[in-house]
Protein backbone atom coordinates (compact mmCIF):
# COMPACT_ATOMS: atom_id res chain seq x y z
CA UNK A 1 0.00 0.00 0.00
CA UNK A 2 1.21 3.59 -0.53
CA UNK A 3 1.14 5.53 2.01
CA UNK A 4 2.37 9.16 3.49
CA UNK A 5 4.23 9.82 6.66
CA UNK A 6 4.85 13.31 7.74
CA UNK A 7 5.07 15.29 11.17
CA UNK A 8 1.23 14.87 11.61
CA UNK A 9 1.70 11.19 11.62
CA UNK A 10 4.50 10.92 14.12
CA UNK A 11 3.19 13.57 16.50
CA UNK A 12 -0.40 11.33 16.40
CA UNK A 13 1.79 8.52 17.42
CA UNK A 14 3.01 9.80 20.74
CA UNK A 15 -0.10 11.46 21.65
CA UNK A 16 -1.65 8.36 21.20
CA UNK A 17 1.03 6.71 23.40
CA UNK A 18 0.99 9.97 26.05
CA UNK A 19 -2.08 9.34 28.54
CA UNK A 20 -2.74 12.79 29.22
CA UNK A 21 -4.05 13.20 25.49
CA UNK A 22 -4.41 10.13 24.70
CA UNK A 23 -8.28 10.45 24.58
CA UNK A 24 -7.93 13.23 22.35
CA UNK A 25 -6.07 12.17 19.79
CA UNK A 26 -7.86 8.88 19.39
CA UNK A 27 -11.20 11.18 19.09
CA UNK A 28 -9.72 13.04 16.40
CA UNK A 29 -8.09 10.51 14.91
CA UNK A 30 -11.51 8.80 14.82
CA UNK A 31 -13.46 11.52 13.28
CA UNK A 32 -11.16 12.09 10.62
CA UNK A 33 -10.65 9.11 9.28
CA UNK A 34 -14.69 8.55 9.21
CA UNK A 35 -14.49 11.90 7.10
CA UNK A 36 -12.20 10.53 5.02
CA UNK A 37 -14.14 7.77 4.01
CA UNK A 38 -17.44 8.86 4.13
CA UNK A 39 -16.07 11.03 1.33
CA UNK A 40 -15.53 7.99 -0.95
CA UNK A 41 -18.47 6.49 -0.31
CA UNK A 42 -21.29 6.02 -2.43
CA UNK A 43 -22.94 9.61 -1.18
CA UNK A 44 -26.39 8.02 -0.86
CA UNK A 45 -25.01 5.21 1.70
CA UNK A 46 -22.78 7.97 3.54
CA UNK A 47 -24.98 8.63 6.86
CA UNK A 48 -25.89 4.96 7.51
CA UNK A 49 -22.65 3.69 7.28
CA UNK A 50 -21.23 7.06 9.71
CA UNK A 51 -21.43 4.66 13.21
CA UNK A 52 -20.08 1.49 12.07
CA UNK A 53 -16.66 3.32 10.61
CA UNK A 54 -16.72 5.59 13.86
CA UNK A 55 -16.69 1.82 15.91
CA UNK A 56 -14.41 0.57 13.24
CA UNK A 57 -11.93 3.32 13.38
CA UNK A 58 -11.74 3.43 17.12
CA UNK A 59 -10.86 -0.33 17.48
CA UNK A 60 -7.98 -0.38 14.85
CA UNK A 61 -6.18 2.44 16.78
CA UNK A 62 -5.74 0.07 19.49
CA UNK A 63 -4.89 -2.21 16.74
CA UNK A 64 -2.24 0.12 15.89
CA UNK A 65 -0.87 0.73 19.59
CA UNK A 66 -0.48 -2.86 19.79
CA UNK A 67 1.62 -3.08 16.57
CA UNK A 68 3.46 -0.48 17.45
CA UNK A 69 4.20 -2.46 21.15
CA UNK A 70 5.13 -5.71 18.99
CA UNK A 71 7.93 -4.04 17.31
CA UNK A 72 6.57 -2.31 14.00
CA UNK A 73 7.15 0.90 12.35
CA UNK A 74 4.83 3.65 12.57
CA UNK A 75 4.23 2.89 8.87
CA UNK A 76 4.11 -0.53 9.32
CA UNK A 77 1.55 -0.15 12.09
CA UNK A 78 -0.51 1.85 10.20
CA UNK A 79 -0.77 0.15 7.58
CA UNK A 80 -2.03 -2.77 9.46
CA UNK A 81 -4.83 -0.53 10.50
CA UNK A 82 -5.76 0.49 6.74
CA UNK A 83 -5.52 -2.84 5.80
CA UNK A 84 -8.07 -3.99 8.34
CA UNK A 85 -10.04 -1.35 7.45
CA UNK A 86 -10.10 -2.71 3.33
CA UNK A 87 -10.67 -5.91 4.26
CA UNK A 88 -14.07 -4.90 6.20
CA UNK A 89 -15.29 -2.77 3.09
CA UNK A 90 -14.63 -5.46 1.21
CA UNK A 91 -16.81 -7.97 2.99
CA UNK A 92 -19.19 -5.21 2.90
CA UNK A 93 -18.99 -4.75 -0.41
CA UNK A 94 -18.07 -1.22 -0.15
CA UNK A 95 -15.72 -1.58 -2.81
CA UNK A 96 -15.57 1.88 -3.57
CA UNK A 97 -13.90 2.78 -0.83
CA UNK A 98 -10.87 0.22 -0.74
CA UNK A 99 -7.60 1.53 -1.31
CA UNK A 100 -6.68 -1.11 -2.66
CA UNK A 101 -7.98 -3.83 -4.91
CA UNK A 102 -9.73 -6.74 -4.02
CA UNK A 103 -7.67 -9.35 -5.81
CA UNK A 104 -4.60 -8.11 -3.26
CA UNK A 105 -6.62 -8.97 -0.18
CA UNK A 106 -4.22 -11.72 0.30
CA UNK A 107 -1.13 -10.40 -0.25
CA UNK A 108 -1.74 -8.00 1.83
CA UNK A 109 -2.91 -10.38 5.06
CA UNK A 110 0.41 -12.67 3.91
CA UNK A 111 2.58 -9.49 4.95
CA UNK A 112 1.57 -9.28 8.19
CA UNK A 113 0.49 -12.72 8.91
CA UNK A 114 2.19 -13.46 11.62
CA UNK A 115 0.61 -10.44 13.49
CA UNK A 116 -2.73 -10.85 11.92
CA UNK A 117 -2.76 -14.78 13.09
CA UNK A 118 -1.58 -13.81 16.52
CA UNK A 119 -4.54 -11.58 17.17
CA UNK A 120 -7.11 -13.55 15.55
CA UNK A 121 -7.10 -11.36 12.90
CA UNK A 122 -8.57 -12.75 9.25
CA UNK A 123 -10.41 -11.50 6.14
CA UNK A 124 -13.84 -12.15 7.36
CA UNK A 125 -13.18 -11.30 10.63
CA UNK A 126 -10.92 -7.85 10.30
CA UNK A 127 -10.51 -6.74 13.81
CA UNK A 128 -9.39 -10.25 15.46
CA UNK A 129 -9.63 -9.88 18.82
CA UNK A 130 -9.82 -5.78 18.80
CA UNK A 131 -13.12 -5.98 18.14
CA UNK A 132 -15.57 -4.39 20.58
CA UNK A 133 -17.75 -6.80 22.78
CA UNK A 134 -20.71 -6.00 21.80
CA UNK A 135 -19.37 -5.59 17.69
CA UNK A 136 -19.65 -3.32 15.28
CA UNK A 137 -23.11 -1.13 14.86
CA UNK A 138 -24.45 -3.05 11.89
CA UNK A 139 -24.40 -0.96 8.31
CA UNK A 140 -26.22 -2.28 5.47
CA UNK A 141 -23.85 -4.35 2.80
CA UNK A 142 -23.91 -3.90 -0.83
CA UNK A 143 -22.96 -7.38 -2.23
CA UNK A 144 -23.64 -6.69 -5.85
CA UNK A 145 -20.73 -4.49 -6.01
CA UNK A 146 -18.54 -7.49 -5.22
CA UNK A 147 -19.85 -9.31 -8.79
CA UNK A 148 -17.77 -6.97 -10.41
CA UNK A 149 -15.73 -4.81 -8.54
CA UNK A 150 -14.78 -0.96 -9.02
CA UNK A 151 -11.97 0.86 -7.15
CA UNK A 152 -12.09 4.67 -7.92
CA UNK A 153 -9.94 5.03 -5.35
CA UNK A 154 -7.75 2.00 -5.23
CA UNK A 155 -4.10 1.82 -6.52
CA UNK A 156 -2.71 -1.34 -6.97
CA UNK A 157 1.12 -2.64 -7.31
CA UNK A 158 2.14 -1.92 -4.22
CA UNK A 159 1.14 -5.06 -2.11
CA UNK A 160 5.20 -6.24 -1.73
CA UNK A 161 6.39 -3.43 0.74
CA UNK A 162 5.27 -0.44 2.60
CA UNK A 163 5.55 2.47 0.12
CA UNK A 164 5.64 6.28 1.89
CA UNK A 165 5.39 9.15 0.07
CA UNK A 166 6.71 11.66 2.41
CA UNK A 167 6.54 16.10 2.29
CA UNK A 168 8.83 16.30 -0.48
CA UNK A 169 6.97 14.04 -2.28
CA UNK A 170 9.80 11.14 -3.10
CA UNK A 171 8.63 7.73 -2.46
CA UNK A 172 10.45 5.65 0.19
CA UNK A 173 9.88 1.73 0.74
CA UNK A 174 9.45 0.86 4.43
CA UNK A 175 9.22 4.62 6.02
CA UNK A 176 10.84 6.66 7.97
CA UNK A 177 12.20 6.20 11.56
CA UNK A 178 10.33 8.01 14.02
CA UNK A 179 12.04 11.75 14.66
CA UNK A 180 14.14 12.74 17.95
CA UNK A 181 11.66 15.94 18.71
CA UNK A 182 8.17 15.53 18.08
CA UNK A 183 6.03 18.00 18.97
CA UNK A 184 2.37 16.45 20.01
CA UNK A 185 0.71 19.93 19.61
CA UNK A 186 0.66 19.05 15.62
CA UNK A 187 -1.42 15.66 16.23
CA UNK A 188 -4.70 15.65 14.62
CA UNK A 189 -7.55 16.66 17.39
CA UNK A 190 -4.37 18.69 19.92
CA UNK A 191 -3.48 21.90 19.26
CA UNK A 192 -2.95 23.01 16.21
CA UNK A 193 -3.62 19.72 14.81
CA UNK A 194 -7.36 19.71 15.58
CA UNK A 195 -8.32 21.43 12.95
CA UNK A 196 -9.96 17.86 10.73
CA UNK A 197 -9.58 19.53 7.30
CA UNK A 198 -8.89 16.75 4.89
CA UNK A 199 -4.94 17.90 3.60
CA UNK A 200 -3.55 14.95 1.84
CA UNK A 201 -3.80 11.39 2.66
CA UNK A 202 -2.55 9.79 5.64
CA UNK A 203 -1.85 6.78 3.96
CA UNK A 204 -2.05 9.37 2.76
CA UNK A 205 -5.26 8.48 4.58
CA UNK A 206 -8.48 7.34 2.84
CA UNK A 207 -7.38 7.84 -0.28
CA UNK A 208 -3.53 6.23 -1.41
CA UNK A 209 -3.28 7.82 -4.16
CA UNK A 210 -4.51 11.06 -3.28
CA UNK A 211 -3.88 11.47 0.79
CA UNK A 212 -4.80 13.05 3.92
CA UNK A 213 -3.47 12.78 7.14
CA UNK A 214 -6.26 9.71 7.92
CA UNK A 215 -3.71 7.67 6.06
Amino acid sequence: MKLRQNARHFASRKALETPVVRSVAKSGLVRLHTKVFLGKADPDRADERKPHLDALFEATIDTYLRALQDGYSEAEAREITHVQANFDFYNHGWTEMMEFPADELEDHYDRYRGFFEAWDITIDEPLGQFAPPEGLPSAPSTPEKLEDPTHPHAEGGFADDVYVENEAGELVVGGHDDPDDVDVTQAVGVGSGSALESEDDESGTADSTSGTDAD
